[in-house]
């Protein structure tokens, strides 16, 4: 019935954005309470979260602003100009790409799906521009911080997973 996040904020040189990002979960179960799409429903067991900055004249709404502003009155930042979600999910087909249902700037991008390789590492290397581009269809800005997050907090229900390091590359 909560999140778990451990958040490291990034200074990346100007213009430098690492091609490829590389990582591991161990997820012991899947909760099929659990949806994406769905307020209220939106936890995962497992996701590594990347935030970056980005021109925030061109594609954000009204509504963006005004989360963003709710942001850094509950967690003493404001929302980053995009965020890409990797996620391991029990519902959605690995690839598929879901938009955060409280706001457009978080794209999810499930690259695990279903129970085939629980209780074991998996091992994954992603193309970072390539995701973005995907999610939203332009180029991402610099690389603002990396994530883990596991939460339960929206269905009241349990989740765990443990993470291996993170490289960038």
């Amino acid at each position: 019935g909560a999140n778990s996040t451990l958040s490291l904020p990034l200074a990346p040189a100007p213009g430098a954005l690492p091609q490829r990002i590389r990582f591991s979960l161990f997820v012991p179960t899947l909760n099929p309470a659990f949806d994406l799409k769905e307020k209220g429903e939106d936890d995962a067991v497992a996701r590594l979260i990347l935030s970056f900055d980005g021109d925030r004249s061109k594609q954000w709404t009204a509504r963006d602003h005004i989360v963003s502003e709710l942001s850094s009155l509950i967690a003493g930042k404001p929302l980053p100009y995009a965020s890409i979600m990797y996620v391991w999910d029990s519902r959605y087909p690995a690839g598929s790409v879901i938009p955060n249902p409280y706001t457009n700037r978080i794209r999810q991008i499930v690259v695990e799906s279903g129970p085939d390789r629980l209780n074991q590492w998996v091992d994954f290397d992603r193309d970072i521009e390539a995701d973005f581009r995907k999610a939203f269809g332009e180029a991402p800005g610099a690389l603002l911080s990396v994530a883990y997050m596991t939460d339960a907090d929206n269905t009241q229900q349990r989740a765990r997973a443990w993470y291996g390091p993170v490289e960038f590359g």
